[in-house]
């Protein structure tokens, strides 16, 4: 059950990103000063589009619980990669974007090599409850990284400022997927009342509001075609550190199918950044075009 819930929550994400960018761009933007914002605000809460997105990302948050609840964490992180592909598909079928014939190549790739170093590698074992002396070492090493390399980003050229933020927010994403998965196995312990007396659901409440102003920051700060791999390929790296230190995740002992797994895991690395750099810069709606 852990790779269907990972690929709902993974079609969930794609599916969010599309509708409200839709329904972002489809909303009257005509005018300037506060009551323009709020109107432009309240024509969004109306709009069909902009629901459904907030419906599929509440509905992909479930779901990704679900699955780190149920599987190991570098399992699922690094399945949640087919969003890129859910994604791609979306702006083809619903947008009738024009998508290249190397992108598409990317993507079966991506897919490909994904399947075959979580069949290769096999990820597995673990306990739900790491040992508590483990976490503040872990969660510390892990934001402490991040937090350095925010700071550095704050200087320096846009493709500097860039990187070194997209790092950050890559390996903050890392962290929250792991206090999810913690505290999806205190609420199971204790229930949902029960789990406001422990503190996993308050570290990953701060932790996710930090990774949001470091991704805001990355945003702002040079374009998607930069940010976007490092974002995808950071995560579910240190996603299978975490795993690892923390629940004790492990993978095959067997020398040539690790090799096989870590060759397929940066064959996949390598094809995303293509499929990033060469799908569409926008998600503006176009007619369909023949594929280049």
């Amino acid at each position: 059950m852990t790779i269907i819930f990972t690929l709902v929550a993974a079609f969930c994400n794609a599916l969010n990103v599309t509708a409200q960018h839709l329904a972002s761009v489809s909303s009257p933007k005509q005018g300037a000063g506060w009551r323009f914002v709020i109107a432009f605000l309240r024509n969004l809460l109306k709009h069909p589009l902009w629901l459904l997105g907030w419906a599929a990302l509440g509905t992909g948050a479930v779901f990704q619980a679900l699955a780190l609840h149920a599987g190991q964490l570098s399992v699922v992180q690094t399945l949640l990669l087919a969003e890129l592909i859910f994604a791609l598909g979306l702006r083809r079928v619903w947008l009738r974007q024009p998508i290249r014939r190397v992108t598409w190549s990317a993507a079966a790739v991506t897919c490909v090599s994904l399947g075959l170093f979580l069949a290769a590698a096999e990820p597995e074992g673990g306990s739900p409850h790491p040992a508590s002396h483990v976490w503040p070492a872990a969660a510390g090493t892990t934001a402490g990284t991040a937090a350095v390399l925010a700071l550095l980003g704050t200087r320096g050229s846009q493709t500097r400022r860039t990187v070194l933020l997209a790092l950050a927010s890559g390996i903050m994403w890392a962290l929250v997927a792991t206090l999810a998965k913690t505290m999806t196995d205190t609420w199971s312990q204790f229930g949902v009342a029960g789990m406001f007396g422990h503190w996993p659901v308050y570290a990953l409440a701060a932790a996710g509001l930090a990774t949001e102003v470091v991704h805001q920051a990355t945003l702002r700060a040079g374009p998607l075609s930069i940010s976007q791999p490092l974002f995808v390929i950071v995560d579910p790296i240190v996603s299978i550190g975490l795993s690892v230190w923390l629940f004790g995740e492990h993978f095959t002992p067997d020398v040539p199918r690790l090799a096989l797994g870590s060759l397929a895991f940066v064959s996949m690395c390598a094809a995303v950044v293509v499929l990033t750099r060469t799908a569409p810069s926008t998600m503006s709606p176009r007619p369909a075009a023949a594929d280049a």
